[in-house]
């Protein structure tokens, strides 16, 4: 199956001739087609609930440019979703959830994830994976504990997750609790996607960049080598691609000891070092800057050169280093696809 399909052969550690390809946020706003078919949602949750326009959503991306992978449409607030926190998407201001500002109220949680609340996710997985080409894999995600806690504290997306931050400083022993729930509802939540179909997993952990080191270690590195561990204990044979925005130099420790298959890197991480880091250690993926791509031109084939040539000698997925930018124009992801198809004689 490997060899049939380029992703899963390089997340085995194989360097390919040419770079599977797919891009973080692929099925979004930048299409027409997912555009009109939101257009017809009852809100964003619902959307994400719906499994015959989640399904289709997840692949159009795959039809329009043929991408190595496609990637489950969801939302990671879906989890908190199925321990019991209320949550709504307003139109034009993101998430909404009912904040947790003092310990007592982790009581309104349940103690363990109601994976029938995500019945509907189960169900798009098993219409996507019967229609994907024979070629292309198929990856399931969720977000990381620190990443979702600091939604379920806020109660919203913040700057600088200061809300969280805070509550962890006052409150470590409950916080520790909500991260050591989140760790295991969100292990249960992958493997459940597994068991649906999906071929390998990506944990997202966007706002991991705010910690000092020692809370990096113990809010990032922590859960997520719980959540490693309980997946690879009942599915070994499941790449997980771990993508810890912000990492920087805990790239190192990442690579040593949280047992991932592969480590997405965000773009201000230079390519050049993380290639010398992960060379004949574990794949790696990344990380072209989204605002090169929406640029076009240029800047994108530059963009575009300058990574390939630096895991020329890796095992490497192409993608970018962070979600593809709603007003990114067609044809420039047309040349990425085209320019990073045509590379294996520019950079073997």
């Amino acid at each position: 199956m490997n060899e049939q399909k380029p992703l899963l052969s390089v997340l085995s550690g194989n360097k390919t001739p040419v770079p599977p390809l797919w891009l973080m946020r692929q099925a979004g706003r930048y299409l027409p087609e997912y555009r009109e078919l939101r257009s017809k949602a009852k809100s964003f949750l619902d959307f994400c609930y719906s499994p015959a326009a989640a399904a289709e959503v997840t692949l159009q991306p795959i039809r329009r440019f043929g991408f190595d992978a496609a990637i489950l449409f969801s939302d990671i607030l879906v989890v908190p979703d199925a321990l019991g926190q209320k949550v709504s998407f307003e139109t034009g201001e993101g998430p909404k959830l009912e904040p947790i500002e003092l310990p007592e109220q982790l009581s309104r949680l349940q103690q363990s994830i109601d994976l029938a609340r995500l019945d509907p996710v189960f169900e798009t997985i098993d219409r996507v994976k019967g229609a994907l080409p024979r070629e292309t894999a198929f990856i399931g995600f969720c977000g990381a504990p620190w990443t979702v806690a600091s939604y379920m504290i806020a109660g919203r997306g913040t700057p600088d997750q200061a809300p969280a931050r805070l509550f962890a400083y006052r409150h470590p022993e409950a916080f520790e609790r909500l991260i050591g729930l989140l760790a295991d509802a969100s292990a249960a939540y992958l493997l459940r996607q597994i068991e649906a179909g999906v071929e390998a997993v990506q944990i997202f952990d966007s706002w991991a960049g705010v910690l000092p080191p020692a809370e990096f270690r113990k809010w990032v590195f922590a859960p997520l080598r719980r959540m490693v561990l309980t997946i690879k204990k009942e599915r070994p044979q499941t790449p997980i691609i771990a993508f810890v925005r912000g990492a920087g130099t805990h790239l190192v420790e990442l690579i040593d000891g949280l047992g991932a298959d592969a480590y997405g890197l965000e773009t201000a991480e230079d390519p050049v070092w993380a290639a010398r880091l992960g060379a004949g250690r574990t794949a790696l993926q990344g990380n072209l800057d989204p605002l090169a791509l929406l640029a076009g031109g240029e800047a994108l084939d530059r963009g575009v050169d300058d990574i390939l040539a630096a895991f020329s000698d890796c095992a490497h997925i192409f993608n970018l280093g962070h979600g593809i930018l709603p007003q990114t124009p067609i044809e420039n992801v047309e040349r990425l696809v085209a320019r990073v198809r045509s590379s294996e004689n520019r950079f073997s």
